[in-house]
């Protein structure tokens, strides 16, 4: 296993082969609280683990005990000017906007609290795996504003319409079995078991053809609120882009070879 820090508060670690990409959240004293710093990291982490070709799926953990992440580091926000909040937005957009647009398909890892822009990380990923300690929840009208990370777009896209909208203007938190229940996560593990399964499900996707995985996700994500003809459509040029490819001769041969896939990549 290799590790690459990006800045202070970023971790990124690379198992086996290196087709499995950890991107940590590593600022354990603000309980993982988004700070401009941290954003920019994560933004220049997903920017990096985007264009490595070798990498093909990225587990989103986190190195707190109790906590995935709490969110906007608000005691930074406190300190700004109305100028100052407008010149940092961009910044802190980039890194959810980093997250959900990896090309690769996105497993994250959580435990404690995940709320505000911690659960927005885990939304703008594929599937979300937590463990029974979990906490999570959009609560940011309660403090005066709106989820800002993508929470207004993503967790309709996941819940519905109506659920969201309770969720979001109640701001209330979530704990993990019913959150299993609604469907905010995907999958509920025994307490401390988060990383381990995520990390597990990682590796068997891991296994499959790298260019089927990006092709599968984009087809997945540009298909999203189309109708069913267009969607079509979207699947249709996504299967043309992985037809003539060196995976699928190689995915064909090693099926009938009765043989395990050496994928070239491309």
């Amino acid at each position: 296993m290799s590790e690459e820090r990006f800045g202070e508060f970023v971790l990124v670690r690379r198992h086996g082969q290196g087709h499995v990409a950890e991107l940590v959240l590593d600022r354990p004293k603000a309980m993982n609280a988004v700070s401009t710093e941290m954003a920019r990291s994560i933004a220049g982490a997903c920017a990096a683990l985007g264009e490595d070709r070798d990498v093909r799926v990225v587990v989103l953990t986190s190195t707190h005990e109790r906590a995935f992440c709490v969110g906007a580091d608000l005691k930074e926000r406190n300190s700004f000017s109305d100028v100052e909040l407008v010149r940092q937005r961009p910044v802190a957009r980039g890194a959810y906007t980093g997250v959900l647009e990896l090309p690769v398909p996105t497993v994250a890892a959580v435990h404690g609290f995940a709320l505000g822009g911690g659960f927005e990380l885990a939304l703008a990923c594929d599937v979300i795996v937590a463990d029974r300690t979990a906490v999570v929840g959009l609560p940011e009208v309660s403090v005066g504003v709106i989820p800002g990370g993508g929470g207004t777009q993503l967790l309709p896209r996941r819940v519905g319409a109506a659920r969201a909208a309770e969720l979001i203007f109640s701001a209330r938190r979530v704990e993990a079995v019913e959150a299993g229940e609604l469907g905010l996560v995907d999958q509920v593990v025994e307490e401390g078991r988060d990383r381990e399964s995520a990390l597990g499900l990682a590796a068997r996707i891991a296994g499959n053809s790298p260019v089927g995985l990006r092709a599968a996700k984009r087809a997945l994500r540009l298909g999203q609120g189309l109708d069913l003809r267009a969607g079509l459509e979207v699947e249709d040029a996504a299967w043309r882009a992985v037809a003539f490819s060196g995976d699928r001769a190689e995915g064909v041969a090693a099926f009938n070879e009765k043989r395990k896939p050496e994928w070239p990549g491309e």
